[in-house]
């Protein structure tokens, strides 16, 4: 079996790292998950990497445990990228259409996403993403694939995502420590987007929230198109805090009591119900009231839901998003959370997993793995050279980034995830 069949994706988060690894089996309808590993973050914050030596070592740890399921070695992977440094604007780029008789060629189709990123970028960003949204072809407007069709003008409406370079090169010094070979980036909401998300949620109009340690990130689809991402600075582990000062305890009792007796909606909890933290933790004691742990989840979450409902007001979405909110990440998990979400954001909500795939797919179902399943089924669907990273490495911005280049494999992958993908 070639190296090229492996598909591993890291999802670098605040709270945990997750890694996946994926095998393409010739014969089998789904890819196969070889090897799984989580391991507890350290030296990042927000999304963002404060302390390189910590970070390697829980990169090194996840990784070291997902090669010990699979027996494979990971040589490269592709990672998620996260962090309030994320921010996104939208641009068009207008060409010639090339032929002589009119049509529109794969290499039109490259110019004119290349001619949509020609615009101002701070030199402390870069491009990380360019996502084309609708063509136009000289009179006809709204086409989603030009390719093929006749025309003189075409035109792209694309939404730029933008990072912070500064944060990119640490994670890719981290990445590379570790003695892997970054083969690309995906912003995280969009990675869990790919893994959660169907097409007919995103054609109805739908948001995406993934709840993770440090950070709230959302993303939002109508008529299939991506219409908006962002990054709220606040987190799951805030919820973890507010537990440990209302209580008096530590940061490990706290999520304790969260994971164990949590619930966002205190009118669901006995007033008489108590918590006996001596049975948590041996060097704690004390009872304290289950709902008035409920109390102090519910104001942090109701605190991210409206920040989210601001963003969706923002850009005239408020409450009005049919296939409403799927929510994901470890928080996603908690009793109560989409029962709050529906009544914040006047929306219906539910919990979201990750796309069935094969082999070790228990390890996988969980709302806290649609970032790393995404970020596989992103690298198997974009198994070609990846225009980001081509002008990464023209610009000389990131050292060592490999593209995705799967060789003989990539037509098998597509048919493939035809049959499975929504």
């Amino acid at each position: 079996m070639s190296k090229n069949d492996i598909i591993v994706g890291i999802d670098v988060g605040s709270s945990n790292v997750r890694t996946v690894i994926t095998q393409v089996f010739e014969g089998e309808e789904k890819p196969r998950v070889i090897g799984v590993g989580v391991s507890e973050s350290a030296g990042i914050r927000k999304g963002v990497i404060v302390d390189l030596e910590e970070a390697v070592k829980a990169i090194n740890s996840s990784v070291e445990k997902a090669e010990a399921n699979s027996g494979r070695a990971v040589e490269r992977a592709i990672i998620s990228l996260g962090g309030n440094h994320i921010s996104s604007q939208s641009s068009k780029g207008v060409i010639a259409v090339g032929r002589a008789d009119g049509e529109v060629t794969e290499d039109d189709v490259s110019r004119v996403i290349n001619a949509a990123q020609a615009i101002s970028v701070p030199s402390n960003k870069e491009i990380v993403h360019i996502i084309p949204e609708s063509y136009s072809l000289d009179d006809q407007k709204d086409i989603k694939d030009p390719l093929g069709m006749n025309g003189v003008r075409l035109e792209v409406e694309a939404m730029i995502i933008e990072g912070s370079t500064p944060f990119i090169k640490n994670l890719v010094k981290c990445v590379e420590q570790a003695s892997i070979a970054v083969e690309d980036f995906v912003l995280a909401p969009l990675a869990a987007a790919k893994a959660t998300l169907t097409k007919r949620q995103k054609e109805l109009g739908v948001v995406l929230i993934d709840i993770g340690g440090g950070t709230t990130s959302i993303a939002v689809y109508e008529e299939n198109d991506l219409l908006y991402t962002s990054v709220l600075p606040v987190g799951g582990s805030h919820i973890t805090n507010d537990i440990a000062i209302g209580l008096r305890t530590s940061i490990d009792v706290a999520e304790k009591v969260k994971l164990e007796y949590g619930n966002a909606l205190p009118k669901e909890i006995n007033k008489k119900e108590d918590i006996n933290l001596a049975e948590l933790d041996q060097n704690e004691e004390g009872i304290v009231s289950r709902y008035h742990v409920a109390e102090i989840i519910e104001a942090r979450l109701e605190e991210i839901f409206i920040m989210v409902n601001k963003e969706l007001r923002a850009i005239g979405k408020d409450r009005l998003l049919p296939a409403g909110a799927v929510l994901v990440g470890g928080t996603a998990k908690l009793p109560g959370v989409i029962d709050l979400a529906k009544e914040v954001l006047g929306l219906p909500a539910q919990t979201g997993f990750p796309v069935p795939l094969g082999g070790l797919v228990d390890k996988v179902d969980d709302p806290s793995f649609v970032t790393s399943v995404g970020l596989v089924i992103w690298g198997l669907e974009n198994a070609s050279v990846s225009l980001k990273n081509t002008l990464r490495l023209k610009n000389n911005l990131v050292k060592n980034i490999i593209p995705g280049n799967m060789g003989g494999t990539v037509d098998n992958v597509k048919k493939i995830f035809k049959k499975f993908l929504p």
